[in-house]
């Protein structure tokens, strides 16, 4: 099964770590880890989906993936 790319960075200006998702707009979560951030973010993501499917929105299926830049020898 293919699963939603979730971003997982160091934010100075919260003092923590964010997780997003980038198919799901404004679907994100704050914690004091990655790994805070990445469970608050399943969170998130559950509550998007349940969200979504309540109002009879469409949910966008997992396209994004992160450009991947090799360094040349």
């Amino acid at each position: 099964m293919i699963d939603y790319h979730i971003n997982i960075f160091y934010s100075d200006d919260d003092g923590g770590y964010i997780a997003d998702i980038p198919d799901l707009e404004a679907c994100s979560a704050f914690g004091a880890t990655p790994e805070d951030a990445l469970r608050e973010v399943q969170h998130a993501k559950q509550a998007w989906l349940e969200a979504a499917q309540a109002e009879g929105k469409p949910v966008p299926p997992p396209r994004y993936r992160p450009a991947i830049y090799l360094a040349a020898s």
